[in-house]
């Protein structure tokens, strides 16, 4: 299950637009402050400036307070290359829409999203990190 430290977001921000990064395919995902729940939308098959152009159509679309980016980890809780991919692509959200990025452990966000019963695991792991991060709210 995915780990999330009570982050200090401004109660002003209330839609967030969350990224399971990925290589290939990265999940997407949008939800609300209030309701604390997280709508799956259709993942990005793109690698490279690509994903990042899909990317920034989804934030035009939704128009998001602020974005949230799982980032994976080993079980022990080690970095991989994975990590700094996923860290890169937040830095990369951040520059290109301005908007605050926050990251969130997603550690086992897609057997949990399998677990559920998911169509599409990756935008089911985007809407269990998301949800992770909406409940860690204040």
């Amino acid at each position: 299950m995915s780990r999330v430290a009570a982050p200090d977001v401004p109660p002003q921000h209330q839609t967030f637009l969350a990224f399971d990064f990925g290589l290939k395919r990265t999940g997407v995902a949008v939800g609300n402050r209030l309701l604390r729940t997280a709508t799956p939308q259709p993942t990005i098959r793109a690698e490279g400036k690509v994903r990042l152009q899909e990317a920034l159509a989804r934030i035009r679309q939704w128009q998001p307070d602020a974005l949230v980016v799982g980032v994976p980890f080993h079980p022990d809780g080690a970095s991989h290359d994975n990590t700094a991919r996923a860290r890169r692509f937040a830095r990369q959200l951040h520059a290109a829409s301005g908007l605050a990025v926050h990251e969130v452990d997603e550690r086992y966000s897609t057997v949990e999203a399998e677990a559920g019963g998911a169509r599409d695991a990756d935008a089911g792991a985007a809407c269990v990190i998301l949800e992770q991060f909406l409940r860690s709210l204040k």
